[in-house]
C-alpha cells in the first residue's frame, strides 16, 4: 500500500501533517463522515496524485474554532491533480489527465446538479444539501491537502486541461479555478456586475481578491476594496483596485471622496461571519457589519454577492443567537431598496471551464492578484499562521514538488 500524508485538524489552533490512509475507491469511516455515507462505493471515482493544493479562508474559520468542525478532519478542498487510478465505472476521465477539481462535491444526476446548481447536490451528504472535500457538515469526505485523494464523480466533476505542459506552465492560475476564483467571480455575476459598473468588494483576503480582479474581468469602471489590513489593501492596489481603509469609518463617507457619491451598483460580501465593526468599532466581532454596510452603500435596485462564508453553527459566536447563525441584519432597508440576494456555494461548474480558457489565453492574471505563494505540504501549519495573522497572499501547497516555484 502506497504511503500518504495530509493536513489534519486537531482543535482549535492546531493543525499538524500526519500520516493518513492511502485513498480507495470507498468512502471510509472518519471524523466527520456521516454514518450513511460510510462504506459508500465509488466506482466512478479516480484516484489523484495533488498537484496543487491551496490554503482557503473557508479552512481557517474551522482551524480557528468557529465551526462545528471533528478533530481528526482532513482538511482542504481546492484540488489540482493528475489521475493515478480510475474506477471501473469511470469512461471519459482517463488515468494521466491532469484535473482541476471544483470544491463542490456533486453526482451530475441530481435535480439541482442538472440545473446546474452543483454546489447543492442532493446525493452526495445525506445530512443536507452540498458536500466538499475536507469540510465540516460536507458529508465527510476526505480533504485534499494531502499527496493523494479520492474525486467520485469524476466524468462529471473532473475538469480536464488539455495540455499537460501548458497547465503546468500556468498552474499558479489553473489552482484558483477549484474554489476562489469562480467563487469571486460568482460573486460578482450575482451582484450585476457589468460593464461600467462602479462595485465595492468588502475584504481584500484571497476570496476578495479574486472578485476584485472578477470584476475587472467582467468590465467594471471601478472596483474599491474595503479592508482592515495595511498589506492587503497594498495588495489590492497593485493590480489597479481603489482602495478604503474600514478601520478609518463608515465606507459610505470614504466612497463618496472617491466616487462623488456615497453608493455603488455593486456590493460583493467577502468577509462572511467573522466581520468586524467599522472606525471605532473595528476591534470588536459585528458579524452582520458588513452586510448591513452593503445595503446601505449598494444604490436602490442593486444586488448583492455574498460569496463570504456563513454558518449554522459558531460555537465561538458572542450571542446565542450568532452561534446558530441568526444575525440582526437590516432586511427592511434592504427590501426598501428592492435589493437582490445572492447567497451560498459558488457552483464552480458554472463559471470554471470559461475561466480556464481566460488564463490558457492570457485574459486574465489571477494568481498574481492574490499573489500566490507556493510552500510545501510540511510547511502548511506555518501557512496556515501566517495567513490567520493576515498574510497577503493565497497560500498554494506543493505536495511532491512538482510546482516550480
Amino acid at each position: 500500500m502506497a504511503e500518504n500524508t495530509g493536513v489534519v485538524f486537531l482543535g482549535q489552533n492546531k493543525v499538524e501533517v500526519q500520516s493518513i490512509d492511502f485513498p480507495k475507491l470507498e468512502l471510509q469511516d472518519g471524523p466527520g463522515v456521516h454514518p450513511d455515507n460510510v462504506g459508500r462505493k465509488t466506482e466512478h471515482g479516480v484516484i489523484l496524485k495533488i498537484v496543487s493544493t491551496n490554503i482557503c479562508g473557508s479552512d481557517q474559520h474551522m482551524v480557528r474554532g468557529r465551526t462545528t468542525a471533528p478533530a481528526g478532519l482532513i482538511l482542504g478542498h481546492e484540488i489540482t491533480g493528475e489521475v493515478i487510478e480510475a474506477g471501473p465505472g469511470v469512461e471519459f476521465i482517463k488515468e494521466g489527465d491532469l484535473v482541476s477539481v471544483p470544491f463542490n462535491i456533486a453526482c451530475g444526476r441530481c435535480r439541482n446538479c442538472k440545473e446546474r446548481k452543483t454546489g447543492i447536490c442532493l446525493y452526495t451528504n445525506p445530512e443536507r444539501p452540498g458536500a466538499a472535500y475536507g469540510y465540516v457538515d460536507m458529508g465527510g469526505w476526505p480533504g485534499g491537502q494531502a499527496e493523494y485523494v479520492m474525486v467520485p464523480y469524476a466524468d462529471f466533476n473532473c475538469l480536464k486541461f488539455r495540455d499537460k505542459d501548458q497547465a503546468m506552465e500556468k498552474i499558479l492560475d489553473l489552482t484558483m479555478l477549484s474554489d476562489i476564483f469562480p467563487t469571486g467571480y460568482h460573486g460578482c455575476v450575482t451582484a450585476g456586475v457589468t460593464t461600467g459598473s462602479s462595485v465595492y468588494v468588502a475584504g481584500a483576503g484571497p476570496v476578495g481578491l479574486a472578485a476584485a480582479h472578477s470584476a475587472q474581468l467582467l468590465g467594471a469602471a471601478v472596483v474599491i476594496v474595503g479592508d482592515l489590513i495595511p498589506e492587503r489593501l497594498e495588495q489590492a492596489r497593485s493590480f489597479g483596485c481603489e482602495t478604503i481603509d474600514v478601520s478609518k469609518g463608515d465606507p459610505q463617507d470614504q466612497i463618496a471622496e472617491l466616487l462623488g457619491a456615497p453608493e455603488v451598483d455593486s456590493g460583493v460580501d467577502a468577509v462572511g461571519f467573522e466581520a468586524r465593526g467599522h472606525g471605532e468599532h473595528a476591534d470588536e466581532e459585528l458579524p452582520a457589519t458588513v452586510l448591513n454596510s452593503l445595503m446601505n452603500i449598494t444604490r436602490a435596485g442593486g444586488a448583492l454577492g455574498i460569496p463570504g462564508l456563513y454558518v449554522t453553527g459558531d460555537p465561538g459566536a458572542k450571542t446565542d443567537a450568532a452561534k446558530e447563525g441568526s444575525l440582526s441584519i437590516r432586511i427592511g432597508l434592504g427590501w426598501a431598496k428592492s435589493h437582490t440576494f445572492a447567497t451560498g456555494q459558488c457552483p464552480v461548474m458554472k463559471y470554471h471551464r470559461g475561466l480556464m480558457e481566460d488564463i490558457l489565453n492570457d485574459r486574465c492574471q489571477i494568481a498574481k492578484a492574490v499573489n500566490a505563494t507556493v510552500i510545501s505540504l510540511d510547511d502548511a501549519p506555518e501557512g496556515y499562521d501566517n495567513f490567520d495573522h493576515g498574510a497577503a497572499r493565497k497560500y498554494v501547497l506543493n505536495p511532491h514538488g512538482l510546482i516550480n516555484a
